[in-house]
């Protein structure tokens, strides 16, 4: 049996930002020293947790999504970006998977708080990690979860929270497929089309 990795939570200091990873991705393309960046909106530790947030989530493409990222539009930025903060967090991921796709081939796309609640509820029995959690970070976590879907278009809004069927370039669908098309779930596509695109 696998060992589960635990949540890592640090997304809650960090959300979608796809213009900040596209300035490190371009300076370690140029092999240039990101550390210059400052991302901390003038605080230097602030500015250092995100450079390592941006870095861990670069990490997580393979070369050919790291190249299309560099070299796309915005809208297909916008799905890497969000691609890499699902290979990250597991937590966002799952919730996408199994909450929010299955809603989604069920046709229903109003994405309710007891919708959310649930999913919380069933990781914290099984998630003894989140046992420490605070009430506020508990907050932030979801504050940022829908913030990150309403910044990837996988929502219209974190008020309303209506799902958005994702549209993929035949060139993001196979640099996805090409590392693992189970990712292509993280998009809402059913078994069907993933089985189709490969």
């Amino acid at each position: 049996m696998t060992e589960t990795k635990k949540y890592n939570f640090s997304f809650t200091g960090f959300s979608l930002r796809e213009n900040e990873m596209l300035k490190v991705a371009e300076a370690i393309s140029k092999e240039l020293p990101v550390e210059m960046v400052d991302f901390g909106d003038g605080n230097r530790n602030t500015g250092q947790r995100r450079l390592v947030a941006i870095k861990r989530r670069l990490e997580q493409f393979s070369e050919q999504q790291f190249q299309l990222f560099l070299t796309s539009d915005f809208l297909v930025r916008k799905q890497l970006a969000y691609l890499s903060v699902c290979k990250a967090h597991a937590f966002i991921r799952e919730f996408v998977v199994e909450v929010l796709r299955e809603k989604l081939l069920m046709y229903d796309y109003e994405i309710t708080e007891g919708d959310y609640i649930s999913f919380y509820r069933r990781k914290f029995e099984s998630r003894p990690e989140m046992e420490a959690l605070t009430e506020q970070t508990e907050y932030k976590i979801r504050q940022v979860t829908f913030k990150i879907l309403e910044q990837a278009g996988i929502i219209n809004d974190i008020k309303e929270r209506i799902l958005q069927p994702q549209l993929l370039t035949p060139e993001i669908v196979q640099a996805i497929v090409s590392d693992n098309k189970e990712w292509l779930k993280v998009f809402m596509l059913s078994d069907e089309e993933i089985n189709n695109l490969s």
